[in-house]
């Protein structure tokens, strides 16, 4: 048994089994069945009714999957609350696609070969889906991954975070209660060695990656001939704000964008330039409102801030900051290990565009605030990394709006809302090294389907 941890205080707070190749191997052979076998796939109806039945379970557990997210994944309650609407949402939404995915015709008489035929499409469900997650949505990140699958009659396997499994397995369990065969969807939890070797087995037909980049690609590339892939890293996330923009606006909202789940999220506010003439207004009420930020366990109603998910990655929070404040960054607020498991919300001011912070995720409570006078010159800096995913720009100059809408790398760009701004419907995809393929629940269902088509000729 695995046994899972309250990030905060390290106790004990439950267990679940874990699985050897055997064990994985069985599960992936039940799967491959399922999926080869016509007979026994589940029709659309079918599928629309145990998703229908599941939403209705986790309606009436919202309270308890809320707790569980803070729990074992360190969000606080007020957000954890939000993580469970939104995957009773997702599922609405898988059952919406369940009737969205449809096929075209395809015009057959535009040359004489084609003279006297009739062509369609439609859609089937591609395969077993293999799918890895990570900790920081517990459960909507394993609907955005599952119920997709589900919804279009693909049978899955996932393997959550070790450090969050609780949520991932209690979801398969309510779709079991909610009258999805075992086979159909299986939670594992093996070491990383089996992992690997299930993700790269020949009888995946769709793997589904959320996580670190390293890891990502690597799996990526020992993936069997034909399996097709989505991969969702993280990025650095820029914001702009220019001298037109509405502080009052800004600064809640970046705070809640760089701070949200202590930062831990994939598009997380992490780099904001801020033109000089509003930098030191920007920057003095952006610490403000990150020194009042309460930092706690994630199980209490009271608490903004919780844990950082491993006591390892306080440590290299730790010294990032330690090596920007020594590189000539100011530290405007926190800067400061409170304990073992948590990391003061801190904002530094003008860290050295080389230092390993403005460089890299950093998927903690930090946000850096850069002075520019040239928003071009902003713009470059911005777009300088390896990677690209979701950016902002606060401004109430529609051309200068515009301008950064052209001109920066990202796959989203918010105008006066924070970067970490998303519904689940969507599309969210990472950009180079952030990412591959396109997230958001109906995108995934529409991945997980293969397009079949029929030439009629008479």
């Amino acid at each position: 048994m695995h046994e899972v941890c309250n990030p905060f205080d390290l106790s004990v707070i439950g267990s679940v089994p874990t699985d050897d190749w055997d064990a994985v191997d069985a599960a992936l052979d039940r799967a491959y069945r399922l999926a080869r076998d016509r007979s026994q796939w589940k029709k659309p109806h079918q599928r629309a009714a145990i998703l229908h039945r599941a939403c209705a379970i986790m309606k009436a557990r919202r309270d308890h999957l809320a707790f569980q997210i803070a729990n074992e994944g360190g969000k606080p309650l007020i957000d954890a609350r939000v993580e469970v609407d939104r995957a009773i949402n997702g599922m609405e939404l898988c059952i919406h696609e369940i009737g969205s995915q449809r096929g075209t015709e395809i015009p057959m008489g535009l040359t004489a070969a084609g003279d006297g035929r009739l062509a369609w499409t439609t859609r089937e469900p591609i395969g077993v889906v293999v799918a890895v997650s990570a900790f920081n949505h517990p459960l909507n990140l394993i609907v955005h991954q599952v119920a997709p699958a589900v919804a279009m009659g693909c049978p899955v396997i996932v393997k959550p975070s070790a450090d969050t499994p609780l949520s991932c397995f209690e979801f398969v369990a309510i779709l079991h209660e909610a009258g999805l065969e075992p086979g159909w969807a299986r939670a594992v939890l093996p070491p990383r060695d089996v992992s690997e070797r299930m993700v790269s087995d020949p009888r995946v037909a769709f793997f589904s990656f959320i996580g670190s980049a390293g890891v990502g690609w690597s799996l990526r590339s020992k993936l069997a001939p034909g399996t097709r892939c989505a991969l969702e890293h993280g990025g650095v996330a820029p914001v702009i704000v220019d001298p037109s923009a509405d502080l009052d606006l800004a600064v809640p909202a970046i705070t809640k964008g760089g701070f949200y789940h202590s930062g831990q999220v994939c598009v997380s506010v992490q780099r904001v330039f801020a033109d000089a003439a509003i930098v030191d207004e920007l920057s003095a009420r952006l610490a403000a409102a990150a020194r009042a930020l309460k930092v706690g366990n994630a199980i209490h109603e009271d608490t903004d801030c919780g844990p950082l998910i491993r006591p390892r990655e306080v440590a290299r929070v730790a010294r990032w900051i330690d090596e920007a404040r020594a590189g000539g960054a100011q530290i405007l607020c926190g800067g400061e290990k409170l304990s073992d498991t948590t990391y003061a919300p801190t904002v530094l001011l003008n860290p050295s565009p080389d230092a390993t912070i403005s460089r890299n995720e950093v998927f903690g409570p930090a946000v850096c605030v850069y002075s520019y006078t040239d928003i071009d010159a902003a713009l470059a800096q911005a777009n300088a990394l390896d990677v690209a995913f979701q950016a902002a720009i606060f401004t109430n100059d529609l051309g200068r709006a515009m301008h950064t809408f052209r001109n920066i790398d990202a796959s989203a760009v918010m105008v006066n809302d924070h970067t970490a701004f998303r519904t689940d419907w969507m599309p969210f995809a990472g950009l180079r090294t952030s990412g591959h393929g396109v997230g958001g629940i109906p995108y995934t269902c529409h991945e997980m389907t293969i397009e079949k088509m029929i030439v009629i000729r008479g």
